[in-house]
Parts: structure tokens; sequence; C-alpha cells
């Protein structure tokens, strides 16, 4: 016995496709509930089935079906699938109308077109398990006594007894006029509160900017310019008149060294004479060795002839005085 039809019938409650290899697919559409109001009848919501002829490729759904509920291998399901397709072919082909439990049936129209007829009496909508189509009575409803009648009655039963409508005096309640007070005083408050935190914020802020402005100009005037990659150094070889003594040609040497370690770069005079004092107190040659391209005047600590020395002493400085001091190869 051949239950392929069963099977089929079997899946549609699961899924929205079912291919019948070598046939066509049965498919199916949710159609919501619905009421034929000349019957009075209501239907529930189910599952309408319709067939697809050129649907025939095996997917594998209803030979793994098969084979799992029989027991079998694939390949007999398949096998077993095949027989009944080509005995439904067979008797199409005799004209006979096919009918396949719980689906539907199949017949050949006049134009030699496969034709299905679905089932309807059964309901593949697992959602609407229980619910049935009934027909319900008509309702028949009183008539709804008019709007003139009741004005009617009511103006009959004033002119007898007459009604007297005595107003309800409200309570008064004074806590809620102290509240509405207290509520007034209170924003008036908050508002003259926030104003005062706005100006003392305002004032803050003015007090802070003028700070930094100032703290900006002092760290210009006291500028100090560090060139990474300073120039090669030119030598010149200057002729100069031999001096009378010694001493004063050694005072020369010094002075003209062309390794100078810069100690700060100033725009006002005043400030750059008040470092050299400083330095001077500290015991340093310090001097003015004029004014840079920028317009600032230039402080140094020493000024040497002789590179390594001038070297050495840098690393001094810097370790021991300022780490902004750097070195400055120019000829006086």
């Amino acid at each position: 016995m051949n239950n392929t039809a069963t099977y089929i019938s079997e899946l549609l409650y699961r899924y929205e496709c079912v291919i019948l290899p070598g046939f066509g697919a049965f498919l199916t559409r949710r159609q919501p509930a619905t009421i034929q109001e000349s019957t009075h009848s209501f239907f529930p919501p189910k599952k309408l089935i319709s067939f697809n002829s050129q649907l025939q490729n095996n997917d594998g759904l209803l030979a793994n079906y098969i084979a799992t509920a029989e027991h079998i291998s694939y390949t007999d399901a398949v096998a077993k699938i095949q027989r009944y397709v080509l005995s439904l072919n067979e008797k199409m082909a005799h004209g006979q109308r096919i009918e396949l439990e719980h689906i539907g049936s199949f017949f050949t129209s006049v134009e030699n077109t496969l034709q299905f007829e679905p089932l309807q009496e059964v309901n593949y909508l697992t959602e609407a398990f229980g619910l049935h189509t009934f027909v319900s009575p008509e309702i028949n409803r009183e008539v709804e006594i008019k709007r003139e009648s009741y004005k009617q009655e009511v103006e009959a039963i004033e002119e007898v007894v007459p009604l007297a409508f005595t107003p309800e005096k409200r309570n008064q309640r004074p806590y809620l006029q102290y509240a509405a007070v207290a509520a007034i005083v209170f924003g008036i408050g908050g508002f003259f509160g926030l104003k005062q935190i706005s100006d003392n914020t305002i004032s803050f802020n003015n007090q802070e900017w003028n700070k930094a402005n100032q703290e900006i100009e002092n760290r210009i005037q006291e500028a100090t310019f560090e060139i990474a990659n300073p120039l090669p150094a030119i030598n010149l070889s200057l002729v100069k008149e031999e001096e009378n003594t010694t001493n004063t040609a050694e005072k020369s040497t010094v002075a003209s060294g062309k390794y100078h370690i810069i100690a700060g770069a100033f725009r006002v005079a005043s400030n750059a004479n008040k470092k050299v004092r400083k330095l001077k107190a500290k015991g340093f040659d310090a001097r003015l060795i004029g004014i840079n391209k920028y317009g600032l005047h230039q402080v140094v600590y020493e000024s040497y002839q002789n590179r390594l020395d001038a070297l050495q002493a840098l690393r001094i400085i810097k370790k021991e005085q300022s780490p902004r001091a750097w070195l400055l190869v120019q000829e006086l």
C-alpha cells in the first residue's frame, strides 16, 4: 500500500510547499477569518491549498520524511515516490479522476490540461485547530425608543413635580493660597540667586582671562628661541691690528668668541639688562650680543672661542641653570 498522499497531507501542516517529484508541488497560503453576511456564516482562518505543475524537482523533503516514517533508505523512498507518480500519470492518461486523501482531486479538462480541486473540509492551519464553521441565528433587535418620547416624559414629570437645584457651596482651601504665595516667593528668590551665580561666574572668568593674558605676555617677554639645526658656521679670517699689550689681546679674544650660550631673547631691553645682571651675580660673564632678526635682545651666559669648551659648558648650564639654554655659532 502506497501512503504517499498521507505523508503529503501530514507535511502540509508544517510546510508551505511540498513537492511531489515528477508530478508537481502543493502550495499553501494563509487566509484570515471571514464572515458571510448573507448566510450569517462564520469561517475560521485556514490554509488554502493550490497546485503548481511546474515545480517537479526533488527537494528531498518528501523522500526524507517517508524514509524516516517507514524506516527505509532514502533511495527506496525515492523509488516509492516514482512508482506512485507513475500510477497517477497512468490514471490521468485514461481520463480518470484522481482523489488524494485529505488533499483534493485531479482531473483533465476539456483542453487536456491538469486541473486541481482542493478539499475544503480539511484545515491545515494549526493555529485554527478546533475552530469550525458555524451559522449564527438572526438577531432581532428591539426598536429603540426615540429621543422625543423621552423628552415628552421628562416635561410631563417637571409639570407635576418641579425640580429645584441647590448649588453646593465649595469648600475653601486656604492652604492652597499660602502654597501659591510660597511658590512665587521661591521662584523670585531662585531667579535672583541664579542671576547672582551667573554674575559671579562671569567675574571669575574675566579674572582668569586677565591672568592668562598676563602669563602669555610674560612668556613672550622671556621667550627663548632654540634653533635645532643651526646653519653651518662661517669662518672669517680678519686681520686685526696688533694691540699694545697681551692682556688686551686676550680680552678681545674672549669677547669675540663665536660660540655663544644663549640665556634668552627679550623684546624689552630693560628685561634683557635685568637678565644680564642676574647672570653676572651668579658668576657668569653675561652680556648682550645684539638684536636678532626677530627684533629680540639676546643675552648670553658665556662666549667661547673653542667649540668643545662651549659644548661642555652648555651641558653644565642645561643641567644646573636652565634646560632651555642653546648654543649660537656666530661671529660678532
